[in-house]
């Protein structure tokens, strides 16, 4: 395979947590807002086949983490005990799995040669969180038993990109991100606080990172924006290591807000110049792709600041302020 350099510059769009919210006019949005990469992290419903399958449709470079959603009459006991249809005769995940193909990168990897970049998955269908769960279930789709062996996984993917620089995409962020109930991947329900990111992935990047890899950004979701146990507290989406590492959590929900007026849905976009995450940004675009709202997340010490149509888009909108500046 012949693999690219990355280009002098790239956006990305990460789509959050979509709970069923998807409509035509998403990919309509992106399409106007000149993205070149399109990553999912799950979550599109109660194993919502409609809603996958809509997705699947989308016609631009793509790739998709299945969330726990994705699994939710089939992981758990509970899950079984009220699943509204015959699962002797469906298996509504695997209709989903076959409906994504190679664009779903749980425990896999999808290279984007042109873009000079690979994208490996984490987990799929991953609740988050310190204990392993839902053994029977990894045990008979995947043949995982432990994190440990989860995390072989996800390195076996890492290895067989045909790129050095690795973006992860995973439903749920890795451990390590903080502990309080408003970092990325803590604990927002009774009792508040505890890191619930997912050890297997923080060990994968990490033992990726030490490998020499590049790894810019990890995208995910699960935890939502507005914390469970306020509604007027804002979770920190964002972190960076020490290493450069960018970790954004996308799961801006509701992602779709209609009003009698108007319909605004999110995206969260990340600017990359060569091998590094310049800004990071969510933006709230109307259905014809123009940015209505934007808070920047993250830029870049030393950055440029681009002009109104950074996001080869030039309608105007607000800014609401740098919540990182690294």
């Amino acid at each position: 395979m012949s693999v690219s350099p990355p280009p002098a510059s790239l956006t990305l769009a990460i789509v959050g947590d979509v709970h069923e919210a998807w409509e035509p006019e998403d990919g309509g949005a992106l399409q106007q807002l000149g993205v070149d990469l399109v990553l999912l992290v799950g979550d599109f419903g109660n194993e919502s086949v409609a809603t996958v399958s809509a997705i699947a449709q989308l016609a631009l470079p793509k790739a998709i983490v299945l969330g726990n959603h994705d699994a939710w009459y089939t992981a758990t006991d509970w899950g079984r005990k009220k699943c509204p249809y015959d699962r002797t005769q469906e298996d509504r995940v695997q209709q989903q799995l076959d409906l994504l193909g190679d664009t779903h990168v749980g425990y896999g990897f999808l290279d984007f040669p042109t873009l000079g970049l690979s994208v490996v998955g984490g987990r799929p269908f991953s609740w988050g969180g310190p204990q392993w769960q839902h053994a029977r279930f990894y045990r008979d789709r995947y043949g995982i038993t432990d994190f440990a062996t989860s995390t072989a996984r996800i390195c076996q993917a890492v290895q067989q990109t045909a790129t050095d620089m690795i973006i992860f995409l995973s439903h749920c962020g890795p451990q390590g991100l903080g502990a309080q109930p408003h970092d990325p991947c803590g604990r927002d329900w009774k009792p508040l606080g505890g890191d619930f990111g997912d050890p297997d992935l923080a060990a994968a990047i990490a033992l990726t990172q030490q490998r020499g890899k590049h790894v810019p950004l990890v995208a995910f979701g699960h935890m939502h924006h507005h914390l469970r146990h306020t509604q007027q507290q804002i979770r920190r989406m964002l972190h960076v290591d020490p290493a450069g590492t960018v970790y954004l959590n996308a799961a801006w929900v509701p992602r779709v807000v209609k009003t009698a007026h108007e319909c605004r849905r999110n995206f969260s976009l990340v600017r990359l110049q060569g091998r590094v995450v310049t800004e990071a940004a969510v933006v709230w675009v109307m259905t014809t792709g123009a940015i209505v709202a934007e808070e920047v997340l993250y830029r870049r010490t030393g950055a440029a600041i681009g002009s109104m149509g950074r996001w080869a888009n030039p309608a105007p909108r607000s800014t609401s302020g740098i919540l990182y500046d690294g």
